[in-house]
């Protein structure tokens, strides 16, 4: 089986979200339509890739970066490709970019219910902070649930 990892591209959309709706643990939401995945893509070329086996899409991560700090998303692995170490490559891309953007630290947002995803981070030696927690606020009024 031959595993291979490029550059996600904008054509691969479909492939991409069918996966995240498949893992567990993938929040998705109104932020993860084809135009706003496009515009983040653009916003941060050769940061988000996808791995293949054969032509089968199996993995796929977005990254990029604010300027200041790097962020990780999505992280997804088709359950069948899991402890192949594809996950770790998919990572190690994202950083390797965003370290020659010249970003030196990297976040990632995980639901705390995610606990095998939050045992894959710790794995690889991610620090889970206690200390931080995160708020969120639609700016579209539009957007806000009711």
């Amino acid at each position: 089986m031959a595993l291979s990892i490029s550059r996600f591209e904008i054509d691969r959309y479909d492939e991409v979200l069918a996966l995240w709706k498949e893992c567990a643990g993938v929040g998705l939401s109104s932020a993860d339509s084809r135009n706003n995945i496009g515009a983040f893509l653009e916003r941060n070329p050769g940061m988000s890739f996808v791995a293949h086996s054969d032509a089968r899409l199996v993995g796929a991560v977005l990254a990029g970066h604010d300027g200041r700090r790097g962020y990780i998303h999505h992280l997804a692995v088709h359950p069948d490709f899991r402890r192949l170490g594809l996950g770790r490559r998919l990572v190690d891309a994202c950083l390797d970019a965003l370290e020659e953007a010249g970003i030196a630290k990297c976040h990632i947002f995980i639901f705390n219910s995610n606990t095998g995803g939050v045992a894959f981070w710790k794995s690889m030696d991610w620090t889970l902070r206690e200390d931080v927690s995160l708020m969120s606020k639609d700016v579209d009024p539009r957007l806000r649930l009711k």
